[in-house]
This record gives C-alpha cells, structure tokens and sequence, in this order.
C-alpha cells in the first residue's frame, strides 16, 4: 500500500513538473499573443484613420472647404504640387484660396481617390494613392487630368495628419483655350 502511495505521489509530483513549465509558458504565449492582437487592431484602426484622411482630403477640395483641408495637415506639415509648395495650416489655406479661389464649385467638379497604400510605424505613416480631376460635361464626365500622391503622415495630438503631401500629375495638364 505504501508502495502504491508513493509511486501515485511521485506521478504527481512528475505531472506538476512538467506541466507547471507548460501552463506558465501558456500564459506567457496568451500574454503575448495579447500584445500582438492589441498591436495589430492599433495598426488597422491607423490605417482606417488614415484613409479617412485621404478622403477628406479630397472632399473638402472639392467643396471648397479650405479652413476643414488646412486642418487636415500637421502644425509644420507641407504641400507640394503644381502651384508650388506652402507649410503650415494656415499658410496653406490661404494658398489654397489665392490658387483656385474662394467660391463655391459650380462647376461641380471633383476628385476620385484610389489605390490607396498605407503603412504606419507606431506614430509616424507613409500613404501612396491615385487621384483624378473629373470634370462634367454636356455628353458626360471626362477625366481632366490624374496622377498620384506621394504622403509622410504623423499622429499629431492624437490625431493622423499630413506631414508632407506630394500630389504628382502623370498627365499632361488641361490644353490651352484658344
């Protein structure tokens, strides 16, 4: 009897050896894997913000809204494009209204943004995507011209913001009215 005893008492002395190792090693690995889920979801909730920024970009273009556009840039973020390049939200806005004006779009034109490619690291992100200048007409749309922005963005009071955005024209500009 003391035999049977001490042979289950040295099986579960056995047992907790080898398992206390796994459990703790379990806990470490759910720990972990915590860790990674909780940087993973930050990553695609970045990235979600990001877009949004992308296409507000455009939207407040479009509507005309430069005070929304302006805000959409960090506190030393740049602009570079076809009119030139101009830092600073406010410097930007007003370099927005002096090159294409502060009415409304009558002519209802307007952007469309694709393709976009986003990758972050932690607070800072770099975005590459496509836009076209779409213009109506009296027989339909046409695409004015198009091309790509080239962006570097940073979390700024806890917001995604452009640190510097290049919009490049890969067509030839509209033709001159004669």
């Amino acid at each position: 009897m003391l035999n049977r005893w001490f042979l289950r008492a040295s099986c579960l002395v056995l047992a907790a050896s080898v398992l206390a190792p796994s459990a703790a090693l379990a806990q470490k690995s759910s720990a972990s894997s915590d860790a990674s889920l909780a940087t993973r979801l930050q990553r695609f909730e970045d990235k979600e913000e990001i877009q949004s920024v992308l296409l507000d970009y455009g939207r407040y273009l479009d509507a005309r809204d430069f005070a929304g556009y302006s805000s959409l840039f960090a506190k030393d973020g740049e602009w570079v494009g076809g009119f030139g390049s101009v830092s600073g939200p406010a410097n930007i806005k007003a370099f927005m209204e002096k090159n294409m004006g502060t009415q409304p779009n009558v002519a209802k034109n307007y952007h469309l943004l694709s393709n976009f490619v986003i990758t972050v690291n932690g607070d800072t992100a770099t975005a590459w995507s496509r836009w076209a200048f779409v213009v109506p007409g009296e027989r339909g749309a046409t695409i004015a011209q198009a091309g790509r922005y080239d962006d570097t963005l940073v979390r700024e009071n806890g917001k995604w913001k452009f640190k510097k955005r290049v919009a490049s024209n890969d067509t030839a500009g509209p033709a001159a009215t004669k």
